[in-house]
């Protein structure tokens, strides 16, 4: 994973949540985004749900676990 790029979305420390990796600068968890997308719930949603995440956090989210998987699988990302 791009830890430049990782370090721009993601943040956690025992101030954050416990340790809870959560979008930069809010308290929200990562995880809340794949709760929505497994429960059904679309981006618009997630995002009206927290407004404290920006679209460019969530999506960049995605698109670094997209590449992340891809290259551990060895699929042109």
């Amino acid at each position: 994973m791009d830890k430049h790029r990782h370090g721009e979305l993601i943040e956690s420390g025992p101030e954050k949540m416990s340790d809870t990796p959560v979008f930069r600068g809010t308290q929200v968890p990562i995880k809340n985004l794949f709760d929505y997308l497994e429960g059904g719930d679309d981006l618009e949603i997630f995002l009206d749900d927290f407004p404290t995440v920006t679209r460019k956090q969530a999506i960049g989210v995605l698109e670094l676990l997209r590449v992340e998987l891809l290259t551990e699988y060895g699929v042109a990302a």
